[in-house]
């Protein structure tokens, strides 16, 4: 089940929002913990085992580091989130990564790992780094053990960002899933938060993500370096507001259940580098890997050259965990060779740079990230690749002329809405006027965003398959 669906929207989400209220507080979270049951075995009942294991497991591996912290056996609590994260990353590795390591093996003519043709989990790599981020706290002493088993299953299965974050760390949540407030001004803003970002899903990933499929269903021979450049212009409106508006549902359900979480981008694309544009983008995500692998690692308080292999490992890991295709592997290490460049020198000499200087070398590279990030095929990849930089059909044709002038509305409103600039002119409305304003908005976004749902039958989500 996901958010922009009209099951959710008016089935599920009005009669768990219903039992919630009118539950006790002390039985909230064994009604929360049921309903993300539910919600997950909506789309995968199978896989639903998975979730009782991963909670069994890190439940009991955090009664293990407690228990031997308290005892003053240290070496006895490392072995407990050693084992803790071995089983984590076995499990993310089994399910998402054997397939693909199998057939790049049987690819070079090694055939000891048959292939297993399982469905990867929906979630899983969300999921995984929220459990495992537990065992770690408790031994750092960032949060207390759970010792309610109910509890601590609500924060495992979550279901507002349970299937594509934002990633949520224990020592953020752990208070929360134990105590929270509730108002009516909480609720309300999660109601806005939730509208907005569902019109940003529906009626703009959806829409402008029609032009990016019509272009990479072109044949190689027909793609010119035009119609290469809006095609992952168009791709990169689709994935920015198809992760940006889920994430802003998730963080509006949270406010209407009473939890806060983080918000998950800053406008990304209006970055003056690539370093800042990765403290913009999936900040969930940037946020988990500084602390639990990049400053393990030394982070920048080590030599230039350790730092450089720090930023490789982390920006690898970062890239296969999009996905189980190389890629993902080569996307990951793209943008390490950039982060490398610009802590050695290139950082420097963008600052002495013009702004719009700063923001055309930024929006350019990351355009090219999203080719290698978007096109899995190796041979289609680098065709639209040189494509780009001049190596198509040409410059341009009458079929990318049209494709443009068709989708220029929706590419302005884009360029617009992923800009802070319609904020700020919200932000300098008389209150008043706002008051009056905002409700006849959000109906409109509801109603908008219903109508498209009941027409269109394209409806994707494209971290289900992270």
């Amino acid at each position: 089940m996901v958010f922009s669906s009209l099951y959710f929207l008016f089935l599920y989400l009005p009669i768990v929002l219903l039992l919630y209220y009118i539950t006790p507080l002390k039985w909230r979270n064994l009604l929360l913990l049921v309903a993300n049951l539910i919600f997950y075995a909506w789309g995968e009942p199978v896989y639903i085992l998975i979730m009782f294991v991963s909670i069994a497991i890190d439940y009991t591996h955090g009664m293990l580091v407690e228990h031997n912290k308290r005892r003053g056996n240290d070496r006895g609590a490392r072995l407990a989130v050693a084992s803790s994260v071995i089983f984590n990353l076995a499990l993310l590795f089994f399910f998402k990564y054997w397939d693909f390591i199998a057939g790049s093996l049987d690819a070079i003519g090694l055939t000891f790992m048959p292939k297993l043709g399982l469905s990867l989990p929906i979630g899983i790599s969300f999921y995984t780094f929220q459990t495992m981020s537990y065992t770690i706290d408790v031994y750092r002493g960032d949060a207390k053990v759970q010792r309610n088993i109910i509890n601590f299953g609500t924060f495992v299965t979550l279901f507002p960002q349970l299937i594509a974050g934002p990633i949520i760390k224990y020592k953020d949540l752990g208070d929360q899933i134990d105590y929270r407030t509730h108002s009516p001004e909480q609720f309300a803003s999660g109601v806005q938060i939730f509208v907005v970002g569902l019109a940003k899903k529906v009626l703009l990933a959806n829409n402008i993500g029609k032009l990016w499929d019509t272009i990479l269903a072109l044949p190689t021979g027909e793609l010119t370096t035009a119609g290469a450049w809006l095609g992952v212009v168009a791709f990169a409106f689709q994935l920015y507001f198809d992760f940006s508006g889920y994430s802003d549902m998730a963080v509006g359900l949270g406010r209407m259940l009473g939890f806060e979480f983080m918000r998950n981008f800053n406008y990304p694309y209006i970055s003056k580098s690539i370093t800042e544009f990765w403290r913009r983008w999936h900040i969930s995500l940037g946020t988990w890997f500084r602390e639990y692998l990049y400053i393990p690692l030394g982070g920048n308080r080590v030599s230039k050259p350790r730092l450089f292999f720090n930023l490789l490992v982390v920006w690898a890991a970062t890239g296969i965990w999009h996905g189980a295709s190389w890629n993902f592997l080569i996307w990951g290490l793209y943008f390490a060779a950039l982060l490398i460049l610009e802590k050695a020198f290139l950082g420097r000499v963008l600052q002495k740079l013009p702004a719009v200087f700063q923001h055309l070398y930024t929006l350019v590279l990351v355009l090219v990230s999203w080719a290698i990030f978007a096109v899995e095929d190796f041979g289609h990849m680098g065709a639209y690749l040189s494509a780009m930089f001049g190596f198509g059909s040409g410059l341009s044709n009458a079929q990318v002329r049209y494709y443009f002038a068709s989708y220029l509305p929706t590419l302005l409103i884009c360029a617009v809405a992923a800009t802070p600039l319609a904020a700020g002119v919200w932000k300098k409305l008389p209150r008043r006027v706002m008051q009056l304003v905002l409700p006849v908005l959000l109906l409109a976004g509801l109603v908008f965003s219903t109508a498209y749902l009941v027409d269109a039958t394209y409806n994707p989500f494209l971290y289900f398959r992270f």
